[in-house]
């Protein structure tokens, strides 16, 4: 079984007010990509992993208006994807859903929040002191994550597709501006991975299958600020000390490491610099899926033997997103 996850720049703009794909030479929200480029590099993409199930991070928009499980099945139906079947969670504002688009043939799949008396819903709020002052703060998603209940041939598996917060000083005026937005960013995103790994640890103590997968915005020596608060929101999720842990191979690479090969999900253009690259993409599989022999790949244009390879894929993944699909193969 394949199970990818996937951030798609943008993919909002590619739909109009009835949820139809929008395929012209229109400017996408992507920096010099039209809208038909985009499209069809999405379409590649997509048809290339043939995956039975994408976490799709920045899932088009649910509004009064909009629809993103509409839009999801319309651009399946148009690309004629076997991954046709669509499932979305709580909405949010900021026109960046997290959806799952999945084979209905193969697999069932529901949205089912889970909560307790300790752990909230992450449509609700969690109580922590994040600015240090002795008085909880409420802590709220502004991406709440997707909670799957899916059926596969081999029985249950429990999927939760995460959008965390970025730590970008975005509004900042001056740098003392910056560092201080990026510190209390910093501190919600740990947060919002606290209260996650709550969750996690809820579903390992009842012996389920677990795969967390999305974009954490974060990751182990990612920056100069998981000095300053002595881990990444990502080592969080993980799993600690003596308590059972989730694996992922490329966090596992770069734990500790501070020079070396580094694998990454996304690449951002910088005008007149050179290209940033960094690993902000996870799938995190519980202890007992390890014995399933779950391989990982990131479809890197650049870094990926046969995406490089293959000159259409390689194309179309730079034209559909900032971000590269990681990919799972797992025996389910």
């Amino acid at each position: 079984m394949r199970i990818a996850t996937y951030n798609v720049e943008w993919f909002n703009a590619l739909f109009d007010r009835h949820d139809r794909l929008i395929d012209d030479g229109s400017w996408s929200g992507r920096w010099d990509v039209t809208k038909a480029e985009q499209t069809a590099g999405l379409g590649v993409v997509f048809a290339a992993m043939d995956a039975d199930a994408v976490m799709i991070i920045e899932a088009p928009d649910t509004s009064t208006n909009r629809d993103a499980r509409v839009a999801l099945e319309n651009f399946a139906e148009h690309f004629n994807l076997r991954a046709r079947e669509a499932v979305t969670g709580f909405t949010n504002d900021t026109q960046q859903e997290i959806a799952l688009l999945f084979d209905p043939d193969i697999l069932s799949a529901v949205h089912d929040p889970q909560s307790d008396d300790t752990v909230p819903r992450f449509d609700g709020q969690f109580q922590m002191d994040v600015d240090v002052d002795a008085h909880p703060d409420p802590i709220s998603w502004s991406k709440p994550p997707l909670e799957i209940a899916m059926t596969t041939p081999s029985g249950p598996l429990r999927l939760i597709g995460v959008h965390a917060k970025s730590k970008a000083a975005h509004g900042a005026r001056n740098p003392a501006e910056a560092t201080r937005i990026s510190i209390q960013n910093r501190r919600k995103q740990l947060a919002q991975c606290i209260w996650l790994r709550r969750r996690v640890e809820q579903h390992l103590a009842g012996g389920d299958d677990l795969i967390v997968l999305g974009d954490f915005n974060d990751g182990p020596g990612l920056d100069e600020y998981e000095k300053l608060f002595g881990r990444s929101g990502v080592e969080i999720v993980l799993g600690e000390g003596t308590g059972e842990r989730l694996f992922d191979p490329h966090a596992q690479m770069v734990l500790g490491r501070r020079i070396g090969a580094m694998p990454a999900t996304a690449r951002f253009k910088r005008k007149g610099q050179p290209y940033l690259q960094a690993l902000l993409d996870y799938i995190m599989v519980s202890p007992g899926l390890t014995a399933k022999s779950p391989r990982w790949q990131i479809w890197h244009p650049f870094d990926h033997p046969d995406c490089y390879a293959d000159d259409v894929v390689r194309e179309a993944l730079l034209m559909a997103s900032d971000h590269f699909p990681v990919v799972l193969d797992i025996d389910l």
